[in-house]
Parts: C-alpha cells; structure tokens; sequence
C-alpha cells in the first residue's frame, strides 16, 4: 500500500508516516513547500504523479485565533485546500481519510456529540472552514473517511502540554479554564487508528480521542505536571475569566462507541497516552 500523507512537518502527519513505515508500508510524505494545497493544479499534478492508493489529509491551518483576523487564508486551506484533494480523489477513486475536530459543533449541553449529529452552528472561523472541507469531502468522494479529533498533542510541534510545561519553567501558578469539557488525543495512538483505517473499508464519519472519561482543561493541567512531578499551583477559571479571540465550545465531548461498532479499536486511555508522551519528551531531552 502507498499512501500521500499532506501536513507532514505536523504532529498527526509525522506520526502517520511513521507508522506507515513501521508496518511496511510506502508513506509519500508533502508540506506546503511539495504541495500547496490552495493550488488546485499543484495538487492535481503531485497527487496523479505520486501514484498512490489512498491518500490521508492531516494538513490545515489550525491556528484557532489567529484565523479569526485571516478568516480568507484560512478557508483557503481548510476548505478549498481540502477540495481540491478531495477532487481529485474522487477523479482517481483513491479512498481519503479527513482530519476534523471536535469544534464543528457548537459546543452546548452536556450530551457528548455523535458522529451523525447534524452540524449547525461551528463557534469560529477555524471551526467553520474545517466544517467546509468535510462537505467537500462527501461532496466529490465516495470512499471517505471523516474523523473528528480534539485536544490534539504530539511531539512535532507545540500543544498543551509543552505550553504548560515551558509555563512552569517561570510560573509557581498556573490558571486553566475549568468550564470546558473534552478529551486529549494523543497522535501516536491517532496515527494507529488511522492507518487501521486505511486497511479497512468502514468509511463514514467517526470521532476519536482517547479514552479515560471526559475532563476539563484545568484536570488535564494538574494531571500533567502530577506525572511530570512539577510543583506549580493550577487555578481553576472560567472562559469568561480567560478571555481568546476565537469562542470555544464547553461541550467537546466525542462519542466514540461507532469505532467499536466497526471493530477498529479504540485509543488507549489518555492518562496512560501522557505517561507515554512524557517519557518521549524526556528521551528526546525536551522537559
């Protein structure tokens, strides 16, 4: 199996690839700098040029405030970047598998978010452009995969949990909004599933994160510098204390149990994920 990976210089795709090559599998990996996802002929010519049989879009931009002030380079990536991947796509048959997240939603109530349920009211830009480029997926492919993730981290590049860790480094206290409700998603767990994935045929929509419950910011926060044995003080705040450009849903719960349904197994517990991930950042002499 040869699969193009986009967004390889990221935390998904360099794990994706990595996992490609630890089963024997031919990874064709591209950035911006090999493919410009908001040139359509670029595309066109690397993806029909790389002959591969699948094709996994980890690419976006995914600066989450930042886009509310370029709202138009932002669609361009999320959403017209990924239709032209997904048009060509559905030109040569190759089956694709979508990265989303969790912010399509709009993030009320307490009911965690099902795969079908319908998307009405994505919260900020980045939300509604990734929202965007799920309908071009279903719109020009048939053999597709939309999977929702949230809470992202891996170790090429920054999340959370480097930012908490570089916080602690100058900070005896730390204040983490406790209102928001979700769970992590580690992309050494996420590359698995994915490349699962990619030796099935169980397309559809699915949500993936790890499992373990669903917790706030501020748990994770304490639950990270507990394993990292860091002795700072967290303090539980508000959203509405915590003020950000772009609004974030306080309901990011995913149901997961649709990855069951299809037998592909589901990621491990995210307290084990961030025992794992801490170890990594140690070997690496990164904390």
């Amino acid at each position: 199996m040869k699969v193009l990976v986009t967004g390889v210089r990221g935390q998904l795709g360099f794990d994706v690839m990595n996992e490609l090559a630890s089963r024997g599998y031919e990874g064709v990996g591209v950035d911006v700098e090999e493919m410009d996802i908001t040139d359509a002929e670029a595309v066109d010519r690397v993806v029909r040029g790389a002959h591969v049989d699948k094709v996994v879009h980890c690419a976006a931009w995914t600066a989450v405030d930042a886009a509310e002030d370029a709202a138009d380079i932002c669609r361009k990536v999320n959403a017209e970047g990924t239709a032209n991947i997904a048009r060509v796509c559905g030109e040569l048959g190759l089956p694709i598998v979508y990265l989303s997240t969790d912010y399509v939603f709009e993030g009320t109530g307490t009911r965690p978010w099902e795969p079908d349920d319908p998307v009405t009211a994505p919260l900020n830009v980045y939300a509604q452009t990734k929202y965007e480029g799920e309908v071009a997926v279903r719109k020009y492919t048939e053999k597709y995969y939309i999977v929702r993730i949230a809470w992202v981290f891996g170790v090429n590049g920054k999340n959370f949990i480097k930012t908490m860790l570089n916080l602690a480094k100058t900070h005896d206290t730390i204040t983490v909004v406790s209102d928001q409700i979700g769970t992590p998603t580690y992309t050494y767990d996420l590359a698995k599933l994915l490349v699962d994935m990619l030796e099935k045929e169980e397309y559809g929509i699915y949500h993936a994160t790890n499992e373990g419950g669903y917790i706030s910011w501020y748990d994770f926060a304490r639950e990270i510098f507990r394993q990292a044995g860091v002795n700072v003080k967290v303090v539980p705040v508000s959203s509405a204390e915590y003020p950000a450009k772009a609004k974030r849903p306080s309901n990011s719960r995913l149901e997961k149990k649709k990855l069951s349904e299809h037998r592909f197994r589901r990621l491990p517990d995210w307290k084990d994920a961030l025992s794992r991930y801490l170890e990594n950042l140690k070997a690496r002499g990164e904390y």
